[in-house]
């Protein structure tokens, strides 16, 4: 029920000079939303008054508040606001959005508003107005004579277009737990970081979700590292591709060519898929497999020739499926599919997420944070690796909604297969 009586986060402390009121609604409780809020005003030096609030009774009932925010200075104020406003908490006295002209191509405004993954608005005329392409690290964009706002990246600016700049007139639609009462691997905050969890368990809810996209709710994004191949995954990725289970592929030069190696040489990375020991001049079996490839053409040319019979590359050329080879400073060759122009990869990759809606991540550390850094909070993510560091990393770079699970690729990928099986 509401409470008007105002409580100061700092009663003993002199009054803050500068205040504004914001507002909290939505699942901002069991979300933790709140508390969230709380602890970055006070961990930026600030203070805060609830002036209202009232916790919802049902569990599909919202809760509100209203919080007075204050600050020393102008300038501590605005920063606080910012930080808080990625967590849903918005200005009560809302103004439309500021526009600056970009000046210099590939350059934003030096105020720029700088996106989260999470859904935004922008208030256009007194209207609010969805971003599109939702995206972390970019600016937002407005075309006034279409009334389209979306992210944009700094080095696609070009000169005359409007970016919003200041965050007066942007709001957020932070992810909120789900209360449905049913237990979720994907709930909100429940993205954890464990090799001791039951894997059986978590591996049933990966199928049910990549069933559930396959049904019709989404596109399915892999990103794998070369790791697939070199623990011997290869056949079970390439069935996940055979029968739908995957919708794009991400990876890099090292995954194709040692799929491909595999397919000529039955070997990966000159180590024996047999008897896993060494082959003489197998150290030279990736340098000739991409030189088949460069002779043929391309991956396409290799699988019409029936050069290339078998594989993960061959299963996305013959169901078919758009995959994405983002090269780097390390790469022999590369295969003549690879982009090596790593800003053009980034836009074919932003073209090719959009509608997806579960992305797995496969043993591939960077990879897997630029992929993340593309794709909004809504987007379900389970990253998959021996490391725990890595799935860490992605979740502390921005992708919160990470779902980890620290094992080996090939149990992993072989139990999934049999869940999707049955």
């Amino acid at each position: 029920m509401p409470h008007n009586q105002e409580t100061s986060a700092n009663s003993e402390d002199p009054a803050p000079q500068f205040w504004e009121k914001v507002t909290l609604e939505g699942h901002i409780i069991d979300s933790l939303l709140l508390p969230k809020v709380l602890d970055l005003i006070l961990s930026m030096r600030g203070s805060f008054e609830f002036e209202e609030v009232e916790i919802g009774k049902k569990q599909q009932d919202d809760s509100y508040a209203v919080i007075n925010v204050g600050a020393d200075d102008a300038s501590t104020l605005n920063d606080i606001l910012q930080q808080i406003a990625q967590h849903g908490a918005r200005l009560v006295d809302q103004v439309d959005c500021k526009l600056e002209p970009v000046d210099m191509a590939g350059v934003l405004p030096d105020d720029f508003y700088a996106t989260t993954n999470m859904a935004t608005e922008i208030r256009i005329d007194e209207n609010w107005i969805p971003v599109t392409r939702q995206e972390m690290d970019c600016g937002i964009r407005y075309e006034p004579k279409t009334g389209v706002a979306d992210c944009i990246p700094m080095s696609d600016v070009a000169v005359g277009e409007q970016i919003v700049v200041g965050h007066r007139g942007v709001r957020i639609q932070p992810e909120q737990r789900p209360r449905s009462g049913k237990t979720d691997l994907f709930q909100f905050m429940n993205s954890t970081v464990s090799s001791e969890k039951p894997k059986h368990v978590t591996v049933k809810e990966i199928a049910r979700a990549m069933r559930d996209a396959k049904a019709g709710s989404g596109k399915i994004l892999v990103v794998g590292g070369p790791a697939v191949v070199h623990t011997g995954s290869r056949q079970h990725l390439s069935y996940l591709i055979r029968e739908g289970f995957v919708d794009v592929l991400f990876a890099g030069n090292a995954l194709a060519t040692h799929d491909i190696e595999q397919s000529f040489f039955n070997t990966s990375l000159g180590i024996s898929m047999e008897h896993g020991g060494s082959i003489e001049e197998g150290h030279e079996h990736h340098l000739r497999t991409i030189n088949r490839i460069r002779r043929a053409g391309s991956i396409q040319q290799a699988v019409d020739s029936g050069l290339l019979t078998n594989g993960i590359m061959y299963e996305c050329i013959k169901r078919p499926i758009p995959y994405l080879l983002a090269g780097s400073i390390r790469d022999d060759g590369p295969l003549p599919d690879v982009i090596t122009d790593a800003l053009e990869a980034q836009r074919r990759m932003r073209e090719l997420v959009q509608g997806v809606s579960f992305a797995l991540m496969i043993a591939t550390t960077l990879h897997s944070i630029a992929v993340g850094n593309l794709l909004p909070a809504s987007v379900k993510v389970v990253c998959v690796d021996i490391n725990p560091a890595t799935v860490t990393k992605l979740a502390d770079r921005g992708t919160f909604q990470t779902v980890g699970l620290v094992t080996d690729v090939e149990p992993f990928l072989r139990i999934l297969k049999q869940e999707l099986r049955e």
